[in-house]
Formats: C-alpha cells, structure tokens, sequence
C-alpha cells in the first residue's frame, strides 16, 4: 500500500510538473504608442474649432463681437456682416489690431 501511495505522489507530481512546463505563455510584445497627428497647422484647428463654437445669430458689427476668431467667422459664414471696412478679409482691425 505504501508502494502504491509513493507511486500516486510522484505521478501526480510528474503530471504537474508537466502542465505547468506545457502551458502556454503569453508573448508580450511592445504596443506602438499612437501619437497626435501635428500635420494640421494650428490655424486650421482654431478655426475648426471656432466654427464648433460660433453660430450665425444676425450680429453683424464688429462692437457685437468678443474675440478675432469670432469676428472672422462671422465674416466667412454669415450673410449681411459689415466688418470688413477695406475688403481685405480681415474683419475688425481697428477692434483687435490686426
């Protein structure tokens, strides 16, 4: 009996041995770092991000307005503005110093 006992212990301690030796191990390999996309210049960005933000509500004066992005918007988006004196495309120059 003790024979037989011994011989379970090591059978079972050799089909452990076994397993754990014929598992498979994950491949760890490194993930490429995804990075920001910078080719799209800043002014673009701005004025992507101003169109989000800005809608055409019928102001059409320069003293109606709170910021340059705001008035070149306007300029570009909406009908009937008058801040663009010289026509150059530049809206209130005198306003914001451009």
């Amino acid at each position: 009996m003790k024979k037989l006992l011994l011989f379970a212990l090591i059978a079972f301690g050799a089909w452990n041995y076994f397993q754990k030796q014929s598992t498979a191990k994950p491949i760890i390999e490194p993930v490429p770092q995804v990075l920001p996309d910078y080719t799209v210049p800043i002014q673009k960005a701005r004025e992507v991000a101003a169109k989000q933000s800005f809608r055409c509500d019928g102001r059409q004066h320069c003293s109606q307005m709170t910021s340059y992005e705001e008035a070149v918007f306007f300029l570009r988006n909406c009908p009937n503005t008058k801040m663009d004196g010289d026509g150059d495309g530049i809206p209130c120059e005198r306003q914001f110093g451009k």
